[in-house]
């Protein structure tokens, strides 16, 4: 069982940087991806990044490439997305969760998470 807590959401005005983070309890949080998903108001939830339980390969969303960076410190059982040049559009509540060794091809499809967390806030301004 691996519970997730995000934390480091709030109000940014565009062009801004937020970080959020993503603690996990459990003892093999080492050995699950980790992926950042976000859901605006009135649309589906998206993917946005994820990282392999190594560490060694990321992915991300075309609406987020060379913007955000997912991170990993498995010593602390924390993943990372540090979002910089943010933009409105980029509002919504974002989640953290995990799954156990995802394949490069399931790490974008939600339903193969099967750990999220409670979401945290995310609200750029104009």
């Amino acid at each position: 069982q691996v519970q997730l807590v995000e934390s480091g959401g709030g109000l940014v005005q565009a062009g801004g940087s937020l970080r959020l983070s993503c603690t996990a309890s459990g003892r093999t949080f080492s050995s699950y991806t980790m992926g950042w998903f976000r859901q605006a108001p009135g649309k589906e939830r998206e993917f946005v990044a994820a990282i392999t339980w190594s560490g060694g390969s990321t992915y991300y969303a075309d609406s987020v490439k060379g913007r955000f960076t997912i991170s990993r410190e498995n010593a602390k059982n924390t993943v990372y997305l540090q979002m910089n040049s943010l933009k409105p559009e980029d509002t919504a509540v974002y989640y953290c969760a995990a799954a156990y060794k995802l394949t490069i091809v399931q790490v974008t499809i939600d339903r193969r998470y099967n750990y999220w967390g409670q979401g945290t806030q995310v609200t750029v301004s104009f």
